[in-house]
């Protein structure tokens, strides 16, 4: 299985970068983990929310194909403690879809045909999170799934 973490824009934060190549390189002795990045659609005066989010949206599905399961990190979607999202990975792995897509959105969130297109939403926190520091807290999280699922001394309970 593959996991990828589709985000929308680019960082240009040194300590953001250093962070998740950090859990990028650890990542990769568990799993084929991929970051693959969309550009910003820019909001000009004539371009609307809705616009925007659709144009975001077009781009994230043509990403996906046969095999790939999608999940939204959404801040309405459902929480999990660290050790259940490493349970939620490993029923994953074992009912064999080809690679996991999470997605961080843009700032307005999804359109409506990524709801409809995702089999999950998953949320980080009741707390709202710029999203260049939710990249490395989900890179941090899918590293720590691994570490728990391989009982690893990482996570501490």
């Amino acid at each position: 299985m593959k996991i990828t973490l589709l985000v929308v824009g680019k960082t240009d934060a040194s300590y953001i970068i250093d962070g998740m190549n950090e859990y990028v390189k650890r990542l990769k002795h568990y799993i084929n983990f991929e970051m693959d990045i969309i550009p910003d659609i820019k909001k000009g005066k004539k371009t609307s929310i809705d616009i925007q989010k659709a144009k975001e949206g077009e781009l994230i599905l043509s990403k996906l194909g046969p095999g790939k399961e999608l999940h939204l990190f959404d801040e309405n979607g459902k929480m999990y403690s660290s050790k259940s999202f490493s349970q939620f990975i490993e029923k994953k792995m074992i009912s064999g879809p080809k690679e996991l897509v999470f997605v961080i959105g843009g700032p307005y969130g999804f359109s409506q045909e990524v709801y409809e297109r995702a089999s999950s939403k998953i949320s980080l926190s009741r707390m709202t999170f710029s999203h260049q520091m939710v990249r490395i807290l989900c890179v941090e999280q899918i590293y720590r799934a691994f570490t728990i699922l391989k009982g690893e001394p990482y996570h501490h309970e």
